[in-house]
């Protein structure tokens, strides 16, 4: 479906988007198509969310996570993250979050600029805790904790990372991608 070139709101882009079947984003105002993701790309989403969720099971977590398609609304955005863990649960309604999640997990694909540049501003913007990059191509995962700047760094597939929004915890969350996709 082609796209008229204007700004829009989140109202019109809830609009436009209300009974279409194609999956696209509202980040400052551009619509964006989404593309069918990689296998490699749904193979790290599956496998981190699936460490997310049982974490959260095993210790009673109040957080909720969830995998795209779903959508979060932001300011003056629409995303949809491929993974979004949310500890206030009154920001989900029967469609969207309204708000910031604690935690996304983007993965990288065809619109890297986005992950990196776009939604790396928004994110941080809008109140996000914590915002992972991972890059099937590079095997990087770029780590950012906006609570702390302090807390930022870079890396490979093949290191443990602690997920930053649960550090304080008894049982902290530690994921290894190349463990997990092997």
């Amino acid at each position: 479906m082609a796209v008229p070139d204007k700004k829009y709101t989140v109202d019109e882009f809830l609009k436009f988007t209300e009974n279409n079947s194609e999956l696209f984003e509202l980040i400052d105002g551009e619509i964006i198509a989404m593309s069918s993701p990689s296998t490699i790309h749904q193979t790290i989403v599956t496998e981190i969310s699936a460490e997310i969720r049982n974490y959260i099971k095993a210790n009673n977590g109040k957080c909720k996570s969830f995998v795209a398609p779903y959508d979060v609304r932001l300011k003056n955005s629409v995303v949809i993250p491929d993974i979004s863990v949310i500890c206030d649960k009154s920001k989900i309604d029967d469609k969207r979050c309204n708000g910031s999640p604690d935690w996304i997990v983007e993965v990288v694909s065809s619109n890297w600029k986005d992950d990196y540049i776009r939604k790396l501003a928004l994110y941080e913007e809008n109140g996000v805790r914590e915002y992972w990059i991972a890059d099937p191509e590079k095997e990087k995962v770029f780590v950012y904790f906006f609570e702390n700047k302090n807390v930022t760094g870079f890396y490979d597939f093949s290191q443990t990372i602690t997920v930053n929004i649960y550090r304080d915890n008894p049982v902290q969350l530690k994921i290894n991608i190349a463990e997990l996709i092997k």
